[in-house]
């Protein structure tokens, strides 16, 4: 049945005789199996390699589907559960998905369905059975993807306050390079919003003929209109994610155009723009992402209480400016003044502060005035930036709608230093951090070690790839991509004992074994003139301190079309809710040197068994 199944599809293309290589991957789409070009061109090649033309007949067209197609680890397991190794019956089927798949409700309902969805030959579909055709199908699509089907959906309780999340968070969102003399460019908004960032940040300095404008402030990097950025804001704000946006403002404008800002703000963004408390004006407590949906956020100083600032806007009293002092604290590696040491010191940008030992740098603050427009400064509801002084500074005076901004070196030394505060302060109040000044080539720091101690927004440089930024991705596939994941329980409770280094009780042991198969047209080595490969594969699993781990695979010698590895790697993790799981493919060039071929990354919990 097979056979006469195939050549109903193919042998059209043939009637007027041989085919060519485009024809042989239109002939294969039509067949609906995954393809990599380069690995059919070499196939291809190899058949037609001692021929006069170019071209192949029907049963060279057999031979190449059955290279790529039929993979003989698929056949292997087919074979061990279909007893005339031809056709799997409804009942066999059952068993696989029982004992392979770990599937426990449902599976008549559950062969049925995948029966119907991809079995190709008719005639084995209506007697409820499936073809080793289907099986490939099947074990090749989506419904067999290692990451959990019930996860590509919303599925927690969106109900928390704000704090309760992770919240995907961008740096800089403007720069689509590096953080000196690069473009600004609005694709670095539309990029964050489509891969479901939910706060961008935007660093607003007074323009001419009084048009706030957007750039990275004291350096060469370009700039664009600040009423630009909040049109691409106001278009893709929604596309990838129903829950609230933030916008993160480092603000330098004077209170003429914070004034401008605040009227595009309001025009632009309309009734998306939240301007008023939900409920109650007395603030107790965060409103939720739900509460929020499709609101956008002001993340700015502010002048007075959330009460005074509606008051006054129902008023109507705009127009005037408030003084507000804000300590300057040079030793923390803050955005600002780490650029001003950076950029008129030509020779080795160094910075001075940061070498200097110094016994107590509280002594260097110095008193900046700021002025702060009310008509702004009233648009900033739940997110009030407020300067960090200290975690029992924070707790006796801080309220549940003002959030801190703490740069990755300072974040770094409360997390070794004093981990259970820095847990009890983000169980209360958003924190956002942010990478030092000195990244001038927009790296970014290992964002894992801020998630393992609560902090909501841990904002990175979405433009620069690598494995912070993979992290990242992976991170936020759950819970449907939208950009909020709620914390564990032990991060959310304010009496919370968990420390990433001592996780106590805390703990929920969990094994993982983990059987790396095989592979299936990789891409080839960028070394090979065919399509050959030195594959291996990276295990690697990053969370609390104990729970990070790296295993490695043999290598397979020139192989990128097929390569075996069938190795078994085992895993204890103490803390599953916050580790990540990264499988990473290299192709050895030489003893000391891995060329990247591909990555996927996930959260453990989201893992599929199977």
């Amino acid at each position: 049945t097979s056979y006469t199944w195939f050549l109903s599809i193919i042998q059209n293309e043939f009637r007027c005789g041989k085919i060519d290589l485009d024809r042989t991957k239109k002939l294969l789409e039509k067949l609906q199996v995954p393809l990599n070009v380069a690995h059919v061109k070499h196939v291809f090649k190899k058949i037609v390699d001692k021929r006069t033309e170019n071209t192949i007949n029907m049963e060279d067209f057999r031979a190449i589907y059955r290279t790529i197609v039929h993979r003989a680890e698929f056949l292997e397991l087919f074979s061990s559960y279909s007893r005339n190794k031809k056709l799997l019956t409804n009942i066999e089927l059952i068993e696989f998905l029982r004992k392979e798949q770990y599937e426990t409700k449902d599976c008549e309902m559950t062969a049925l369905e995948i029966i119907l969805k991809y079995e190709p030959i008719e005639e084995v579909k209506k007697r409820k059975q499936m073809s080793f055709e289907g099986f490939i199908r099947y074990m090749s699509s989506e419904d067999c993807s290692i990451f959990r089907k019930d996860h590509k959906t919303v599925y927690q309780d969106m109900n928390h306050p704000l704090c309760d999340y992770f919240i995907s968070s961008s740096h800089n969102t403007y720069l689509v390079s590096d953080q000196l003399i690069g473009p600004s460019d609005l694709w670095g908004y539309i990029s964050a919003l489509s891969k479901g960032c939910r706060c961008v940040e935007i660093d607003c300095w007074d323009g001419s003929n009084n048009e706030p404008i957007v750039y990275h402030g004291h350096t060469l990097t370009s700039k664009i209109p600040f009423r630009s950025v909040i049109e691409v804001i106001d278009k893709y704000a929604f596309v990838a994610s129903d829950y609230p946006l933030v916008l993160s403002l480092e603000n330098h404008c004077s209170p003429k155009q914070q004034e401008v800002m605040a009227e595009y703000l309001e025009y632009i963004l309309g009734d998306k723009l939240l301007t008023s408390v939900i409920g109650d004006t007395q603030v107790t407590q965060l409103p939720s992402p739900e509460e929020l949906k499709f609101k956008i956020l002001i993340k700015n100083k502010k002048v007075g209480t959330i009460e005074e600032g509606l008051i006054r806007r129902e008023s109507g009293k705009h127009g005037e400016a408030v003084e507000i002092s804000d300590s300057e604290d040079i030793t923390e590696d803050d955005d600002t003044s780490d650029r001003a040491h950076l950029y008129p010191k030509r020779s080795g940008l160094k910075r001075k502060s940061e070498h200097r030992p110094s016994p107590s740098p509280r002594k260097k603050a110095k008193i900046k005035k700021k002025k702060i427009a009310t008509a702004l400064s009233d648009l900033v509801i739940y997110t009030k930036s407020e300067k960090f002084v200290s975690f029992e500074h924070s707790l006796s005076n801080q309220k549940c709608y003002e959030n801190n901004s703490i740069g990755e070196l300072r974040a770094r030394k409360f997390v070794k230093n004093s981990a259970k505060d820095f847990v009890s302060h983000t169980s209360r109040f958003i924190t956002r951090i942010y990478p030092k000044g000195t990244r001038t080539t927009s790296s970014n720091y290992n964002p894992q070690e801020f998630w393992n101690v609560g902090c909501q927004m841990v904002a990175l440089n979405f433009q620069t790839e690598g494995l912070q930024m993979e992290l990242q991705n992976g991170k936020f596939l759950d819970n449907g991509g939208c950009g909020y994941i709620l914390k564990p329980d032990f991060l959310r409770n304010c009496n919370s004992t968990f420390t990433p280094q001592n996780v106590g009780s805390h703990g929920n042991p969990m094994s993982l074994s983990i059987k790396v198969i095989s592979g299936h047209q990789l891409p080839p080595s960028s070394l090979s003139k065919t399509n050959k490969a030195d594959p291996l594969v990276h295990v690697e699993i990053y969370g609390v301190p104990q729970d990070q781990a790296k295993r490695k695979t043999a290598v397979v010698k020139s192989n990128a079309l097929s390569p075996r590895w069938e190795e078994t790697f085992s895993f204890t993790v103490q803390v599953p809710e916050l580790a990540l799981i990264r499988f990473c493919v290299e192709d050895e060039v030489s003893l000391v040197s891995n060329e990247f071929l591909g990555q996927y990354t996930l959260p453990l919990m989201s893992l599929r068994r199977g």
